[in-house]
């Protein structure tokens, strides 16, 4: 294997990928950088502060000192390698994100350390650690460039100057002296210096590590004496004769200065994550940081902004290392330059952060996305959640287990702390003294012995003129140093294992609920979107209530997706490392675990791997298991690597560009690496094969692709962007329609979908996220946090003057309804809804009349408002695009959705109530003075007079309508109507409820009733009764009718199926999940249900005195047979009768004579369907049956065929009956008004 080879192919088992220097190109000169210079997150009030015109301070703030300019990638090292090519673009962007700074004498010099992350189409990351300084320009054109650059603008400030009046000169007079002393450059008097960086990319997070060697860089680079060796040679060890340490153990190779240890976790053992969070929990505190969690958990866009750009990647890791043994799916670049600011536009998730200027304000930033956005000030230490974030499940207790965490090392939980500034921590320069700290590492030195080394070097400090030379310390400062390095890691690794013992709680039988219905992975490949691979109603309907809010919205996440999609792939492929080490954490918890009741218990239970965890880590990092090849003396020629104090050098490209394959170092290095192909493959992972398998279920976006800051590559990522709408919408309306219609569960033949409620809400909230996001791209204005609020608002603005007339149950919706009643409606609703809450309710609204679709597309007719509101890329401007999109929401109205209605509950809405007489007896109505009460899943209107003159009403929100009680008032004989129907039209919503009636109201016609309790049904707009029937839900049972009271010639077998069917129905009510629960009224009351089933099995066979077979009703048997009761011994009914009185009898009497002694007025049907429901409600109906059957006067009163005189009916009825006693009947209040039992 030649030099060449050996750097490439080894690539992925070496410490360290490239080092890169970037920094000033003498040779092009400079190029003002004004993306990096101005687009920051202020451009309006980032101004250095004066009391002068702002024209002035603008102009004045561009003072070239203080100006940015373009960087240049100077050198990297090597080349390039096969598993990373270098992006130099790229690489320059992050590691010099402002561009270069120029600086002189009067400057703080100090040199800042911040590192950042490349994600790359696999999914893999490579993290680059950047230590910038200032080095002095002895270029004498750059020199003169930037003299130039001055006195030009000082030329532009005093014509500005002289330009204005006296009192405006009189208010800047403090500026010329500014000038003077800030931002000014004179080349006679002032050092010039310029910004350059030193970077280091690695393949894993070693973060501790590389900024240690940085930092001994940089330290060497400033030092009066040279370094023992050219830095070539450390540069050359570390690119290629420093390995990975293998997993499990620790690695100590040299820096310029002294040792460095890293190491690495083992198989059983969380990945690598060296971003302190103790640091991330200081800043913003424990609520702060869950809160965090709970919004990337989500998947909202979350934005990071803070002045350091450590901050920024310490928080966005540390955000995604307690993801485990989850993975963000979507955009990551926790450092967002200027050039890619355009990404903030991005209308997907994604985890960014950006740079913000000293004295900026969060008001001062302007986002397209702000109703889905996670904002957190980082300085400030304040976090700005979405609406509606619900509680990460057992959130009180976690933040307790966190809290007493960070009080074991110290640290504050309620946060808010100044951390220092990340700098390295030098390390001695005397070569003794470092080999004495690795006999120190290794367990080799007493403390004699320290204290010894303790006096001899205070004894050199004072013979040698009382000062340590730079970078020198104490061997007990660097032992504190140590100790703080191994408090950090040990801290991290307590506060990783509590989440990770939270996932393991939350997700330990997930395996159970993962579905393998493919029988190999191209066939699951082909029909992956069309096919469940996890159950999620199932899983829900095991959790505990508190977490369900939380847990729903997590199951529609792309991570989980992916998290699943990884579990099924299982079966013909190898695992993900992640999820192996979750599954293997699982199994070792189920075989340590013997209390299975505990562990199923809702009971929060703290993390027990605290300890061992931490132990781990200390033994490694306190005992290197393995030391690197020392650097050492290269084939460099005589008068290379000459040291100069303050100056980097410029390195040979010879010695560096490939690994010496001839040197014996290397000869050792590369031979170890062969002999060792189980070491390989641990450290490779996946071979290129497998990570193709398992790349299509990553959700990303051409992660490469969007460091490009060219137009054609800016272009193309919102191309992109478009395209992923469109499919998401898809997706989510395909995924609402199968929920909606109940399909998944059916087709996988496990009955019905459980937990529909909650996932209905999910999805819909989902909905409203993507047109929100859909309308934030390419946005350039908006008003408040919710784009397409904003468009409503600014739709009406233009075409508000407009008035569509009043909507009728009769008349068909316009879209124009929508900039009118809809639309007003919502602006006034009490609610206190902010403009995300409200563009959310008329989304809401919108979809429970069916007219989404159609009033999106109203708001896209004017073109002229979307040109000047949108930028040339935005989604809404793409034409066929739009079309596809709302052709998709159009799909939605094949469902009836009330998530308007039950969502805003606490709105009051119109009503209006019709009462429909037969046509004939339309007349009667003039007599008659009605009144209604109608009831809902929400509660009920109490009773309300119609008035002749108006039929509008107003109540609360009651939910869907379930009953509606139609009463009069006038007593007397001509007050009397026969009642078709009622219906009733709630005005906001556009939703018609037909109520049945088909009977008389009044006295002495029909069973002489004044008051009536009517079963609702919801009727399709267009007035079809059988238009919902598609509608996912069974469709609803209308008020029995009058024409199915002829019964007499009915044959028994059929009336004893309907009972049995009702039964049934009512059974099958109370086994499913309470939140699937249909109108308990209506399957007693309905249409089928229990109340006329049983009214047809006593009126089968019943004998009538009445003249030409008029209607007989139940009742009147009901009556007689209690009066015979209680009469028996005037009747001799009872004689020779087997029936003693007894507890059946007595409560049969006082049920009876109390309904027969309610206020109401509800008539003989509607004693009986009293009676029915009291009955089985108390449990008591299934005594009373083989009670009436035993009576005599049964006999007299119904036919020998009749089906109460078969024994084996009557007994079958009362067993079914009776299994109706197991269940809990609660009835409506309209029911059992005016009964006191």
């Amino acid at each position: 294997m030649n030099g060449t080879a050996a750097a490439t192919g080894a690539a992925s088992c070496r410490f360290a990928h490239y080092f890169v220097v970037c920094g000033v190109d003498t040779e092009t000169g400079l190029e003002p950088d004004d993306g990096a210079g101005r687009r920051s997150i202020n451009t309006s009030t980032d101004r250095i502060s004066c009391r002068g015109d702002p024209l002035v301070c603008e102009a004045f703030e561009q003072s070239p000192i203080r100006r940015s300019f373009k960087s240049k990638v100077l050198v990297h090292y090597p080349e390039s390698t096969d598993r990373m090519p270098l992006n130099k673009d790229a690489v320059n962007m992050l590691c010099m994100p402002r561009g270069l700074s120029f600086r002189t004498q009067a400057d703080r010099l100090d040199p800042q350390f911040h590192s950042f992350t490349m994600s790359f189409d696999d999914g893999t990351r490579s993290y680059g650690f950047v230590l910038t300084f200032y080095e002095e320009v002895t270029s004498a054109q750059i020199i003169t460039a930037m003299q130039t650059l001055y006195q030009m603008h000082h030329v532009d400030m005093d014509s500005l100057v002289s330009s204005l009046d006296e009192s405006d000169v009189e208010s800047l007079a403090g500026v010329s002296a500014c000038l003077g002393c800030a931002g000014s450059f004179d080349p006679a008097r002032d050092t010039l210096y310029v910004s350059k960086a030193l970077c280091l990319f690695t393949p894993l997070p070693f973060l501790q590590a590389a900024r240690q060697f940085l930092s001994q860089l940089h330290q060497a680079v400033t030092s009066h004496t040279a370094p023992p060796l050219p830095l070539e040679s450390y540069i050359h060890n570390i690119l290629y004769e420093v390995p990975l340490p293998p997993p499990g153990r620790s690695l100590r190779f040299h820096g310029v200065q002294g040792p460095i240890v890293c190491q690495r976790p083992g198989p059983g053992e969380l990945p690598l994550g060296e971003y302190p969070l103790g640091e991330a929990f200081s800043l913003l505190g424990v609520d702060n940081m869950v809160q965090l969690l709970t919004c990337a958990l989500l998947e909202t866009q979350v934005l990071l902004c803070s002045q350091d750009y450590q901050r920024l990647m310490t928080v966005a890791e540390g955000v995604s290392t307690l993801l485990f043994p989850f993975q963000w799916q979507h955009i990551y670049l926790p450092i967002v330059s200027a050039p890619l600011h355009h990404l903030l536009e991005a209308p997907v998730p994604f985890m960014m952060g950006i740079h913000r200027r000293e004295g900026a304000q969060r008001s001062s930033l302007h986002l397209p996305h702000e109703a889905n956005l996670c904002f957190v000030d980082i300085d400030n230490h304040c976090v700005e959640a979405p609406e509606d974030l619900p509680l990460f499940p057992d959130q009180i207790e976690l933040i307790q287990e966190l809290s007493e965490v960070l009080l074991r090392f110290g640290l504050p939980p309620q946060g808010g702390a100044t951390t220092k500034p990340a700098t390295a921590s030098p390390r001695l320069s005397s070569l003794v003294l470092e080999d004495l700290m690795e006999d120190r590492r290794n367990g080799n030195l007493g403390g004699e012995e320290l204290a010894v080394l303790e006096r001899l070097q205070a004894l050199a400090r004072r013979c040698g003129g009382g000062k340590m030379s730079e970078g020198e310390k104490t061997l007990g400062n660097v032992f504190e140093e140590e100790e703080e390095d191994l408090k950090a890691a040990k801290l991290n690794i307590q506060l990783r294992e509590v989440f990770a013992g939270r996932f393991a709680a939350m997700f330990g039988r997930y395996e159970d609920f993962v579905i393998h219905s493919a029988l190999d992975l191209d066939s699951w490949l082909s029909n992956r979107e069309g096919t469940l691979s996890f159950d999620k109603g199932s899983f829900l309907s095991v959790q505990p209530a508190s977490h369900l809010q939380f847990l729903s919205r997590f199951l529609e996440t792309s991570m989980f997706s992916a998290f699943v999609d990884g579990k099924v792939i299982s079966r013909w492929a190898d695992r993900e490392p992640m999820q192996q080490l979750f599954d293997n954490r699982l199994e070792r918890e189920r075989l340590y675990d013997t209390d299975e009741e505990e562990s199923r218990s809702c009971r929060y239970r703290k993390c027990t791997s605290l300890f061992e965890s931490a132990q781990n880590i200390e033994r490694r990092l306190l005992k290197a298991d393995h030391t690197a090849i020392h650097p050492h003396l290269l084939d460099m020629r005589i008068g290379q690597g000459r040291h100069q104090q303050g100056y980097f050098p410029k390195l040979q490209a010879d010695v560096l560009a490939q690994g010496q394959n001839t040197n014996k170092w290397s000869s050792r290095v590369t031979a170890s690496r062969r002999s060792d192909p189980k070491r390989s493959a641990l450290t490779e992972g996946l071979d290129n094969e497998q990570r193709q398998k398992h790349a299509f279920a990553r959700k990303n976006l051409r992660q490469s692709k969007l460091l490009d800051s060219s137009p054609q590559a800016v272009s193309q990522t919102h191309r992109e962007f478009v395209d992923g709408l469109l499919s998401e919408c898809r997706l989510k309306t395909k995924r609402m329609l199968m929920e909606r219609m109940g399909k998944e569960s059916v087709e996988l033949g496990q009955g019905e979908a459980n937990i529909t409620g909650l996932q209905e809400n999910t999805l819909i909230l989902g909905l409203c996220d993507l047109l929100e996001r859909t309308w934030g791209h390419g946005l350039q204005l908006k008003q408040g946090k919710s784009a397409l609020w904003s468009h409503l608002l600014h739709y009406q603005a233009a075409h508000g003057k407009t008035e569509a007339p009043a909507e009728s149950p009769g008349q068909s919706t316009t879209p124009r309804l929508f900039s009118t009643c809809s639309f007003r409606f919502i602006q006034t609703m009490s609610e206190g809804l902010s403009e995300v809450g409200q563009a959310r309710a008329w989304i809401h609204l919108a979809l429970e009349k069916k007219m989404l679709s159609q009033h999106l597309k109203e708001l896209l007719t004017n073109q002229e408002l979307l040109r000047q509101l949108y930028k040339s890329h935005a989604f809404l401007l793409c034409e066929e695009e739009r079309e596809q999109f709302l052709f998709h929401l159009l799909s939605l109205n094949t469902v009836d959705y009330l998530c308007f209605t039950r969502v805003f509950t606490s709105i009051s809405i119109s009503y209006r109530v019709v009462i429909i007489p037969m046509k004939k007896l339309s007349i009667a109505m003039a007599t008659v003075n009605p009144w209604v009460c109608v009831s809902g899943e929400l509660g009920d209107s109490g009773v309300r007079q119609l008035s002749k003159n108006t039929q509008e009403i107003y109540f609360q929100n009651l939910g869907r309508l379930s009953t509606l009680q139609l009463g009069q008032e006038n007593s007397g004989l001509l007050a009397k109507c026969l009642i078709d129907c009622v219906m009733v039209y709630n005005e906001i919503t556009g939703h018609t409820y037909k109520f049945p009636c088909g009977r008389w109201l009044g006295k002495g016609v029909g069973d002489g009733s004044l008051e009536r309790v009517l079963i609702g049904q919801l009727v399709s707009p267009g007035g079809e009764e059988d238009a919902g029937r598609w509608t996912g839900t069974p469709p609803e049972l209308a008020s029995p009718s009058q024409s199915v009271r002829t019964v007499l010639g009915s044959l028994g077998s059929r009336i004893q199926e309907d009972m049995r069917e009702a039964a049934n129905n009512l059974v099958k009510h109370f086994h499913k999940p309470e939140q699937e629960r249909g109108n308990l009224t209506v399957l007693l009351c309905g249409e089928g249900g229990l109340v006329l089933s049983l009214e047809k099995f006593l009126l089968h066979g019943l004998k009538s005195n009445r003249l030409f077979q008029r209607n007989v009703f139940v009742w009147d048997f009901v009556e007689k047979a209690v009066v015979s009761m209680e009469t028996a011994d005037q009747m001799g009914d009872l004689h020779g009768s087997t029936l003693t009185k007894g507890p059946p009898c007595d409560s049969l009497c006082r049920y009876v004579n109390a309904i027969n002694a309610s206020p109401r007025n509800i008539g003989k049907e509607g004693k009986f369907q009293l009676f029915v429901c009291l009955g089985i409600r108390d449990r008591l109906l299934s005594q009373w049956l083989p009670l009436l059957a035993e009576f005599p006067l049964t006999a007299r009163t119904y036919e020998e065929a009749a089906l109460l005189r078969d024994r084996a009916a009557v007994h079958s009825l009362s067993r079914i009956l009776h299994t109706l006693n197991e269940f809990t009947i609660t009835l409506e209040t309209a029911l059992v008004k005016g009964v006191d039992l």
